[in-house]
């Protein structure tokens, strides 16, 4: 296990379920990346501890009951640098509908704390959820 390995899985263990422990993994300096949010009005990048707690604490009232499962979290050949493959599930708080994603996550550490996260997930599911449109995409383009 790698420093980034382990920082990895407490990302995804503790950032709903224990955001006082998990506040304490990033960086003053941590950016993370979001490039399938600006789809549904949501920033692309996050930059600063100020604005990724804004962030972490928006979703966490915004998905009731959120877990991640089925995560697999890979090393790569810089202990710095790790991959994870993850479902999460829980219920949108203002529609009630049910909240199912995949996500790949890469998270860069540096100095025994999260740095950098590059989070991709499936940005239809989530409007689907949320019951909002993707910016860009009308239905008559479909």
């Amino acid at each position: 296990m790698t420093i980034a390995t382990t920082l990895l899985q407490q990302h995804l263990q503790w950032l709903v379920d224990e955001p006082q422990q998990w506040q304490e993994l990033i960086a003053e300096d941590i950016v993370w990346d979001l490039p399938y949010a600006p789809s549904l009005g949501h920033p692309l990048r996050l930059e600063g501890r100020e604005s990724v707690l804004r962030h972490a604490s928006w979703f966490a009232g915004a998905v009731r009951d959120f877990h991640f499962f089925d995560a697999i979290v890979t090393a790569t050949d810089d202990p710095l640098h790790a991959i994870a493959r993850v479902r999460g599930e829980g219920t949108i708080a203002a529609t009630g509908r049910t909240y199912r994603q995949e996500y790949v996550v890469f998270l860069t550490a540096r100095d025994g704390r999260i740095l950098h996260l590059r989070e991709y997930f499936d940005p239809v599911q989530a409007a689907l959820a949320l019951d909002a449109p993707v910016v860009g995409v009308s239905s008559r383009s479909i």
